[in-house]
């Protein structure tokens, strides 16, 4: 099934898309509100699909007329992947990697399906970085590889918005990699029976104001990820909830030359086949926060 969490005035609610088209869904101040996408994933898939079927019979709802939210609003952990493509490895000037390279974002980076990727105003350097998000549904530790497929309840779209000067200042990328409303995250969550195990074999394309820039399928991975799983959850333990964001192509703006970066007035669009594509205007932090002001 595909679920997408959306508001409508000062409500919260949860759609599911119906077998034949179209969502259905209530709002959390409804009396048959089943939960938060959040609180149903961490109750398991049973629990998922449950309210899925219950969602089916409550009204329709027009994606178009509501602001759509990341499909998790709230999700544990966001782990990240970088250099995961061989080809993104070589134009970013990297050796293939041979253990993942980890970073984190921060929930506060968060946006939704429509909502604008904004340029900072310390920066001009705002770059795009088409992904795929896998859900997990399950937790544990020292999770088995021929396992781990297991744990993943479901997938989405990510851009991987990243500020590349602030990102390059140090060796470690946490600060480029979370500046506010840079994670764009949906439209939907598709769940796991709904794709090629791993999300294998998918085809992933970044268009910039609708030229591509990015195209590649997901069996280009360097780590697929069965092989995510089970490594990081040698490290620490993974809670339902938490997502794996787990790489981009390459393309992105800054192997350019010249660079190639993402601008006001820009609409950045990542789809990936069965998932959905995930549109997002570029605007500018400044001028957003003297409407605000205003």
């Amino acid at each position: 099934m595909r679920f997408a969490t959306f508001r409508r005035g000062d409500s919260t609610g949860l759609a599911a898309a119906a077998p034949g088209g179209g969502f259905h869904g209530l709002l959390a101040t409804d009396a048959n509100f089943p939960g938060t996408l959040d609180s149903l994933v961490a109750a398991g898939p049973e629990a998922l699909k449950a309210a899925g079927q219950a969602l089916l019979s409550a009204p329709a709802v027009s994606l178009e007329s509501v602001e759509l939210l990341p499909p998790l609003t709230n999700p544990g952990k966001i782990i990240c992947v970088g250099l995961n493509y061989a080809d993104h490895s070589a134009e970013s000037g990297f050796a293939v990697p041979s253990y993942p390279t980890i970073f984190a974002r921060f929930t506060s980076s968060l946006i939704g399906h429509g909502a604008p990727i904004l340029r900072p105003v310390v920066s001009e350097q705002l770059d795009f970085e088409g992904e795929f998000v896998a859900v997990i549904g399950r937790g544990g530790r020292h999770i088995a590889k021929d396992a781990a497929l297991d744990h993943v309840i479901g997938y989405s779209v990510f851009n991987d918005a990243s500020v590349r000067d602030f990102q390059l200042k140090a060796p470690q990328w946490t600060v480029g990699k979370n500046f506010d409303s840079t994670g764009a995250f949906g439209p939907t969550l598709v769940t796991a029976d709904e794709v090629p195990p791993g999300a294998r074999g998918l085809r992933i394309e970044t268009r910039l104001n609708g030229q591509v820039v990015q195209s590649a399928s997901t069996d280009s991975l360097i780590f697929d990820v069965a092989t995510l799983i089970s490594t990081l959850s040698e490290a620490f333990t993974l809670s339902a909830g938490d997502i794996i964001v787990t790489g981009t192509p390459a393309g992105v703006g800054l192997a350019r030359k010249p660079p190639l970066w993402m601008k006001p007035g820009d609409v950045c669009e990542v789809e990936v086949e069965g998932l959905g594509i995930l549109s997002n205007p570029i605007k500018d932090e400044a001028a957003v926060g003297q409407r605000a002001a205003a």
